[in-house]
């Protein structure tokens, strides 16, 4: 692929660097995560006001129809100035499986609000217990035209300001599908769950939830078909978010570390920081290299099982390394709640632990290219 964004890329990179720099600063996102909500709504409605939030929607529903790739770039910079707001659970776990799944109806009623900033979404995809989305433990049982719900859902992000949460359940014969559930019907309870970054998460119960047929995003037939290219997705817009993260945090290391004076001398002279700094550099690139090839992959619609699981790896390692690098060639001040660089380890930390244990995706993924089942096509 060519590395190298397009035109319109580089407009939504720069447009989106810019409205996040001046809205989502220090001190504002203090405010922010001190409020109940936990979300920056001004900032939001002004990423819509710019088109931002549609970039990946079709243009039918008042979105740009850039694609995945674009998102992911658009992704990157939130990343990169830690935003309080709900990029991923709206845009990747409810738009997109909205967007490419739903029927006219559906996607009329919830993507126009999405580009516009007044439909937030998300998905609900973790369960304790069992690490494959696809594989819900959740049960979901017909009851006439409706079906009813059970079961436990956690760590959902931004379900308490959701208009709708996707969730994938198991049929009672045998399927899996996907269901648009309202947080505010009987049999739907959400309790706040804390996370390492402070964002707003949710424990989700279902106790005989009713879903109305309309809101039947993908029926058993082809539910867990359709769980694998949101997994897919959502994994690499995690990747996006990370490298983000990761890519600021080296920048402002390197930023302190040529100003800050040890020995009458920028402590950026010295040759350990040289090395624990250029070790985190690569890291940023392998991180940006895999993440961008994924997302194109995904973007083209080709066969990304390898590539999305190498930048899996790499971003959760990678991730690690480089927020604890910085923190540490910062010194004290790395941990000073008055000073920005803290919000990012614990970003990178929280995004760590939603992406996995590396050192475990490492043995699955070398498990995978021995037996041949993680090899993409070329």
């Amino acid at each position: 692929m060519d590395f190298s964004l397009t035109e319109e890329q580089t407009e939504v990179q720069n447009l989106a660097r810019k409205i996040l720099e001046d809205l989502s600063t220090h001190d504002r996102l203090n405010q922010i995560e001190a409020s109940d909500e936990g979300i920056d709504r001004e900032l939001w409605a002004e990423l819509a006001r710019s088109n931002l939030l549609g970039v990946g929607l079709p243009e039918t529903f008042g979105g740009s129809d850039l694609g995945f790739f674009t998102l992911s770039v658009l992704l990157e910079e939130v990343g990169r100035a830690v935003a309080a707001i709900p990029a991923i659970p709206t845009l990747v776990l409810g738009a997109l499986p909205v967007s490419r799944f739903g029927s006219d109806e559906q996607k009329q009623r919830l993507l126009p609000g999405v580009a516009q900033g007044e439909i937030i979404l998300t998905g609900a995809l973790h369960e304790a217990g069992s690490e494959e989305p696809a594989r819900p433990m959740t049960i979901a049982s017909r009851d006439g035209d409706c079906w009813r719900l059970d079961g436990l859902k956690i760590c959902v992000p931004a379900a308490h300001v959701a208009e709708r949460i996707l969730v994938p359940a198991s049929s009672d014969d045998g399927g899996v599908a996907l269901f648009l559930v309202d947080p505010a019907t009987d049999g739907v309870r959400l309790t706040p769950q804390q996370t390492t970054n402070r964002e707003r998460h949710s424990q989700l119960e279902l106790s005989g939830a009713s879903v109305a047929g309309a809101d039947v995003l993908v029926g058993p037939e082809e539910g867990a078909r359709a769980v694998h290219w949101l997994t897919d997705r959502a994994t690499v817009a995690y990747c996006a978010l990370q490298l983000g993260v990761s890519d600021k945090a080296l920048r402002m290391t390197s930023e302190y570390t040529t100003t800050r004076k040890q020995f009458d001398r920028p402590i950026g002279s010295f040759q350990a920081v040289h090395a624990r700094a250029a070790d985190a550099f690569i890291d940023v690139e392998a991180m940006r290299l895999t993440t961008w090839l994924a997302a194109w992959r995904l973007s083209e619609e080709l066969p990304a099982t390898e590539e999305v699981a190498v930048a899996k790896y790499w971003a959760a390692e990678g991730g690690q390394f480089v927020g604890y690098a910085a923190q540490h060639l910062h010194g004290g001040i790395g941990i000073d709640v008055d000073y920005p660089l803290y919000r990012y380890y614990l970003w990178a930390k929280q995004n760590e632990l939603t992406l996995g244990s590396a050192a475990v995706q490492l043995e699955t993924l070398a498990a995978g290219l021995a037996d041949g089942s993680l090899t993409s096509p070329a």
